[in-house]
């Protein structure tokens, strides 16, 4: 490593660091019952602990995108950091805003995480947070697209939350929002999972060079599809294989108390096999 290269690449730090304080100002304005130097080290909330890391998470994995295109000299790319960073920021929280009126619309988000210290629902809110950044760096990742092309993606990525969302609470043999709303931390970790898992295969479909829509809609298309069809098929083979003589959703919901373990190896084997899809399709 050169001195020159050293000295850039502190550059780009510093202006992805400048993106995560705008982040974080954002986040508190948006949100000001979320005082968070109060919730977090006086009333130890691990709700609201659990969804602030997915925010974070979140951003780093959308300016990871911005960061890992090629170069095209200093003072465009510090400019395209700006504008398409400040573009992230803002569709990460329109992202919460959907997570809470249309996901988990059957509540209120910000009393679980406040009020009732809900861990379940910090870990969808987390999921939904990570899901967006990764589908807003595969968007802005490549050369060819602008911020039309940003935004069309992170649209498409949020539909298909919605109808992940959707087709995992008509799968389930149990309600998502009951089941949620009474604090149940293993659903929660099992669906901020399969977001987690929908957002990587929505980043897969809209990664690399932008070349048209009707090839870029047919990737991410095709991914999606594949994803849809085979999480299904995870979940029945984590049942099956993984934990053989056991259900997952029967230690979901199960009347001694939810198992937390289960909830956490249901969302991880999401994720898992969206990583498999993406290396094997």
């Amino acid at each position: 490593m050169t001195l020159d290269t050293f000295l850039t690449g502190l550059v780009y730090l510093t202006s992805a660091l400048v993106l995560l304080v705008f982040g974080k100002l954002t986040f508190d304005r948006l949100r000001p019952r979320f005082v968070l130097k109060k919730e977090l080290f006086e009333n130890d909330n691990p709700a609201l602990a659990t969804a602030v890391a997915g925010y974070y998470l979140g951003l780093v994995l959308a300016v990871g995108g911005l960061l890992s295109g090629p170069s095209t000299g200093l003072v465009d790319d510090l400019l395209d950091i700006g504008i398409y960073g400040f573009a992230a920021v803002v569709l990460l929280n329109l992202s919460a805003w959907i997570n809470d009126r249309v996901i988990l619309r059957k509540f209120d988000n910000q009393k679980e995480i406040l009020d009732d210290r809900n861990v379940g629902t910090g870990a969808i809110e987390a999921g939904s947070f990570i899901a967006t950044g990764l589908m807003v760096g595969g968007a802005a990742s490549g050369q060819g697209g602008d911020l039309l092309t940003m935004l069309a993606f992170w649209g498409l990525g949020q539909g298909v939350l919605v109808l992940g969302g959707l087709a995992y609470d008509l799968t389930s043999p149990f309600d998502l929002h009951d089941e949620v709303e009474r604090d149940n931390v293993a659903v929660g970790l099992a669906f901020g999972g399969l977001l987690v898992a929908l957002g990587n295969l929505a980043r897969l479909g809209s990664l690399g060079d932008f070349e048209s829509w009707s090839v870029n809609l047919g990737s991410f298309g095709a991914y999606v599809a594949v994803g849809l069809l085979l999480l299904p098929v995870v979940r029945v083979a984590v049942d099956r294989l993984l934990v053989p003589g056991a259900r997952l959703a029967d230690e979901l919901t199960q009347k001694g108390g939810p198992n937390a373990g289960a909830g956490l190896l249901e969302g991880t084997a999401y994720v898992a096999a969206s990583l498999l899809i993406g290396w094997a399709v």
